[in-house]
């Protein structure tokens, strides 16, 4: 059920009465199962946007006056000015090890004051990353409290052809109060905005995200010509669950979907398989699960992150091979 168009946001937002993400001797800590009370809310009026949308296309002002970085030859010619550096100068700068963003922030000593991580889950029209789109986005800041989650349906502008996964036909998005991406990435923005801490970093979990969930966002936000912050962050728990059920004995080997990992947690879902709030709110449980089980601390969660350039990257790469 979504919300009315005439109002600002359009998503349904749960309350999550405790806080189900906590830093523990470095490892992510799980609390009792919260209750969920379903409640409607709009995003705040006035705040600060970080996200930008792009232009499609830029123009270059000719004539303009640039700096030179040329100076005249006693002969008369122009020869360029460069920068004097010693031999001992250089050995030091070649010695300098390069560090990711990853590498960087997990050196942090109040990481734990820095770090948000909300977990993601789509519904696509298909399986196709260039033709099909998304038609259902949901979302859930761990740490949890007021206006902590995420939902909504997506008016993808396509047919849906994968109704016989997830129950989501084409009626269903087509009704005049469901927003078309474009309308929904300065919302979704704003909620991810809303709950990220003052100089912080979001990451965004999913499972299989790599793959699949990041790469449909990427595509979304390129289609619609916004940019994807830069203080985003993206982990798929997909590696990290395969990590857990290679630890296991061979009789109890178990395939690492996401409802096979609730069922090996012995964790119960809220709502049907293959919908976004319920496969939401059954990864935020598994995850919690799966970084104890694996001994995750919050460093190595960032380590174990892509960037969005790394991600672009291997999408690239994907298409050439």
């Amino acid at each position: 059920m979504c919300i009315s168009i005439s109002q600002v946001s359009r998503f349904r937002v749960h309350l999550l009465g405790t806080s189900c993400y906590e830093r523990v001797h470095g490892c992510l800590k799980i609390n009792s199962s919260p209750k969920l009370l379903d409640v409607r809310a709009s995003s705040a009026d006035g705040s600060k946007s970080r996200w930008i949308r792009r232009h499609s296309s830029t123009t270059t002002t000719q004539g303009s006056k640039r700096s030179s970085n040329t100076k005249s030859s006693v002969l008369g010619g122009a020869v360029p000015v460069t920068r004097i550096i010693d031999a001992e100068s250089v050995t030091k700068i070649q010695q300098q090890p390069f560090e990711t963003l990853q590498q960087r922030l997990a050196k942090s000593k109040d990481l734990s004051n820095l770090l948000t991580v909300i977990v993601t889950d789509l519904e696509t029209s298909g399986l196709s990353r260039v033709k099909s789109r998304i038609i259902e986005i949901a979302a859930q800041d761990l740490a949890g409290g007021e206006n902590s989650t995420f939902q909504t349906l997506v008016n993808p502008g396509v047919p849906i052809f994968n109704a016989n996964i997830h129950g989501i036909r084409n009626d269903m998005v087509s009704r005049p109060e469901v927003p078309r991406m474009e309308e929904l990435i300065p919302i979704f923005l704003r909620y991810v905005e809303s709950r990220q801490k003052p100089g912080g970093y979001v990451i965004i979990v999913a499972h299989n995200g790599k793959t699949f969930d990041f790469q449909f966002l990427i595509n979304e936000f390129n289609r619609c010509a916004f940019e994807i912050p830069d203080n985003w962050l993206f982990f798929d728990s997909l590696p990290l669950a395969r990590d857990c059920m290679k630890s296991l004995e061979a009789e109890v080997k178990l395939k690492a979907t996401l409802s096979a990992l609730g069922d090996y947690f012995n964790l119960s879902r809220d709502g049907e398989a293959h919908r976004a709030l319920s496969d939401v709110l059954l990864l935020s449980q598994v995850f919690q699960r799966l970084t104890i089980n694996q001994k995750v601390s919050l460093s190595d969660l960032v380590l174990r992150s892509y960037t969005l350039s790394d991600l672009t990257t291997a999408m690239a790469k994907n298409k050439k091979d």
